[in-house]
């Protein structure tokens, strides 16, 4: 399966211009013979941003998710992507796992937020994973990745999941010098374990763009996204730096354990 990895701009609280900006990175990845796309976390509003009170939306057929749906239909491919969603009076850390004709697979809502962003985003409850064509998907939302003792990664990987996705938002204190303290190290650390124990391959795909509001206001979203494949081999490193808006191709060989190739 060749895979993309969409580390692109997020626009704190312009959800039009995210969403649009989502829809372009899927027609490109399919114009690059991909077929699959991994998209950032909150890729419509942001993480955090308190903007979600007003312009989230329902899975499966408000407007953010119907639009992936149509898109992933539209040119044929796995679609994966975070963004906020509303349950009536709930706001949700989102992220779907949509099939190459629209249908979605997978809906997941992320259970190890951050504390502080537990103020705006209710918790999720449950995992799942999905068989395809290309192997069985196993779908998570950034920190779970570093849940304690790596709990929701290794649960995925118990259910049988051969790749794991990952919506992400990385982000660094403004002053962040990557050439002193290379960004990373815990998904080094997180990801690399579970790949090794399990024989699987995780992805994580980071936005990339500054933080406006919220609890990390100042801070800035860097990609910097990954790629582990069985054995812990960080095995795809994508650009660093809020302005590093770019799109990542894998060659990801599944139904043998993840193997990337």
């Amino acid at each position: 399966m060749k895979l993309a990895l969409a580390q692109m701009l997020v626009e704190p609280g312009a959800r039009e211009a995210n969403v649009a900006r989502a829809l372009d990175r899927i027609s490109a990845a399919a114009a690059n013979g991909a077929e699959a796309v991994l998209l950032p976390e909150c890729l419509d509003l942001g993480w955090t941003h308190p903007s979600a009170r007003e312009l989230a939306t329902p899975v499966p057929d408000g407007d953010t998710c119907r639009r992936l749906r149509a898109a992933a239909r539209r040119h044929g491919l796995f679609v994966c992507a975070g963004f906020v969603e509303r349950a009536e009076e709930r706001l949700f850390n989102a992220a779907v796992f949509i099939g190459s004709t629209g249908e979605l697979l997978l809906h997941h809502r992320k259970i190890n937020e951050l504390d502080f962003g537990r103020e705006l985003y209710a918790t999720g409850d449950r995992l799942g994973v999905v068989d395809t064509p290309h192997g069985r998907i196993g779908l998570m939302i950034c920190a779970d990745g570093f849940a304690p003792g790596q709990a929701i990664g290794r649960s995925l990987a118990l259910m049988g999941a051969e790749i794991i996705l990952s919506p992400c938002a990385w982000a660094v204190p403004a002053e962040h010098d990557n050439r002193r303290e290379p960004y990373g190290q815990i998904w080094r650390d997180n990801y690399g374990a579970i790949c090794r124990d399990f024989e699987v391959t995780i992805a994580g795909c980071s936005n990339v763009g500054p933080i406006t509001a919220g609890p990390w206001c100042g801070r800035k979203c860097i990609g910097n996204s990954m790629v582990f494949g069985p054995g812990g081999e960080n095995r795809l490193l994508g650009p660093y730096g809020e302005r590093a808006d770019e799109l990542l191709l894998v060659e990801v060989q599944t139904g043998i354990s993840g193997r990337l190739v």
